[in-house]
């Protein structure tokens, strides 16, 4: 008897999977989706009574991730080979 398991599938081009790929990942996936509608469905009141102050959380924070701070702006000063100037300084 030959115990060499070769007929399950080989990953493609030599790589593993990743997890959220394999059978496990999609599972939990679906298993999230199907839990994130009833928390939504259910608790859809207090969603819809705290969605004033989440967009006013939103705001800090996508300011924090979209300027990367308050240094994101560059101090309000432009490098003289940028596109911007550049594209000023032509005719």
């Amino acid at each position: 008897m030959n115990s060499d398991h070769t007929h399950h599938q080989q990953p493609i081009e030599g790589k593993a999977p990743t997890f959220w790929r394999s059978r496990y990942g999609i599972g939990l996936l679906v298993f999230g989706a199907v839990a994130a509608y009833f928390l939504l469905a259910e608790h859809r009141a207090h969603l819809f009574g705290a969605w004033p102050f989440l967009l006013l959380l939103a705001c800090p924070l996508v300011h924090m991730f979209m300027h990367g701070g308050h240094g994101g702006h560059r101090g309000g000063t432009v490098d003289a080979g940028t596109p911007e100037i550049q594209s000023k300084e032509k005719p």
